[in-house]
């Protein structure tokens, strides 16, 4: 069984198929693996494990009646702990919402639900999803699966950890800046951040709404791809036949290539060659248009945030960590003209964007430019924290604030990732030519 707690999602999913894995034996191995982990208690929040049982003894019996609702049906998942799940507490990593406890699932996990997934349990995040880094001195902060004395990325920490620790086949969180990215690359994952708007947030603890958006954090590129169907109630898109030859690859020279720390850089840079050797048509290109629309994000995200949190968090600010509050705090003073306006520039600099880059078939971009940090210095240092925080968040960002679609990848190098940036809505291509990709970079 403990090979179990290392295969895909997707792997796990044909052993049902085949009737060699039972999706009960299963789900209980993972809660054993959660319960004798010494990071069990830093990764999950609360452990589902009546409602998991339940589920994978549903599942086993569609899967020997032949009546399997996905390939999916029994594999067991973490869910973050901002989506809301009935009748267990959903706090989203902050005080503010102690004992908070939703009476329905979110959408996204009622709908994985109903082809089968298993809920394992919710897992630890940065306080209200604010932050890259995955530091949370008031609930927990998950380590990095590479460095146990780092942080392991934000916000969705414990998402990753419960699959890079072998705690989970996958987990599924949320990416306002980057918060499927970077813990999926800081912990040599895939992760897919999908189109602002394309899976519901219905029943998630909202950030900023107009950048929030769902994606899963596993194993492959094929995990990746049924998830994201699973979770919008879909069809996962067809990897067949996916190649790498003639296509063509931007590398952006504009932002996301300042101030590389040594690892990420030299990852980036070997990955590109790589995929160069392998039939790709490789350019490099500065797109000024990136480091005008990346100047707003001042007057974008810490305004929306505090707009939608102010009255709960100024009742009781002495529950927050400082720089979580002042990271909040900090779009306060961005009046409303100035962000309307800041989005009228944003939506012209979409478009001019799209335009520039229609040729492509993806645009690349080291994942996160720097190294995991180390956790105790983030917590002595608050100028520590803050730059590390932006850095982190830097090239995943440019991600959100165009409005793209997203999917990092394991360079093969300990914490770095390779991402890809593709159009709005083009998630299925992105998928594709990952597909072709990963392999690669192993």
């Amino acid at each position: 069984m403990n090979e179990w707690l290392t295969m895909s999602a997707a792997d796990l999913g044909r052993g049902i198929e085949d009737l060699k894995i039972d999706p009960v034996a299963l789900t209980e191995a993972f809660h054993a693996a959660i319960a004798a982990h010494p990071f069990g208690d830093r990764i999950y929040t609360r452990p589902t494990r009546w409602r998991a049982l339940a589920e994978a003894t549903a599942a086993r019996e569609r899967a020997r009646a032949g009546l399997r609702r996905s390939s999916l049906d029994g594999v067991p998942i973490s869910w973050k702990d901002l989506f809301d799940s009935a009748g267990t507490k959903t706090e989203a990593g902050s005080a503010l919402l102690k004992g908070r406890t939703p009476q329905t699932d979110a959408e996204v996990l009622r709908n994985a639900t109903s082809v089968g997934l298993v809920c394992l349990g919710k897992t630890h995040m940065t306080e209200l999803a604010f932050s890259g880094l995955g530091l949370n001195p008031v609930t927990a902060s998950p380590p990095c699966v590479n460095d146990h004395d780092a942080v392991s990325g934000g916000s969705s920490s414990g998402a990753a950890t419960s699959v890079a620790f072998g705690l989970a086949a996958a987990g599924i969180g949320s990416d306002t800046g980057g918060s499927v990215r970077v813990p999926a690359a800081w912990n040599d994952l895939v992760g897919l951040k999908t189109t602002a708007g394309r899976l519901s947030l219905k029943g998630v603890v909202p950030l900023c709404v107009r950048f929030d958006t769902v994606g899963p954090l596993c194993r492959t590129v094929e995990d990746a791809a049924l998830l994201l169907a699973a979770l919008e109630g879909g069809k996962p898109a067809d990897l067949t036949g996916a190649t790498l030859k003639g296509k063509r690859l931007l590398v952006l020279e504009t932002v996301a290539l300042d101030d590389l720390r040594p690892e990420p850089r030299t990852a980036f840079e070997a990955c590109v060659d790589r995929l160069g050797a392998a039939g790709a048509r490789i350019e490099r290109r500065a797109l000024p248009v990136v480091a005008e629309a990346m100047a707003l994000s001042p007057k974008l995200f810490a305004p929306e945030a505090y707009g939608t949190w102010k009255d709960v968090i100024e009742t009781n600010p002495e529950l927050m960590y400082s720089e979580v509050l002042a990271r909040f705090r900090g779009g306060r003073n961005v009046s409303g003209p100035d962000y309307v306006q800041a989005w009228q520039t944003l939506e012209s600099l979409r478009a001019e964007y799209l335009s520039l880059t229609a040729a492509y078939d993806a645009v690349l971009v080291p994942s996160v430019p720097n190294m995991p940090p180390n956790k105790a210095r983030l917590e002595a240092d608050g100028d520590y924290f803050t730059t590390e925080n932006l850095l982190a968040l830097r090239n995943t960002r440019i991600g959100n604030v165009l409005g793209l679609c997203g999917l990092t990848l394991p360079t093969g190098a300990p914490s770095t990732g390779l991402m890809l940036l593709d159009a709005p809505l083009r998630e299925e291509r992105l998928l594709r030519l990952g597909s072709v990709i990963a392999p690669i970079l192993r």
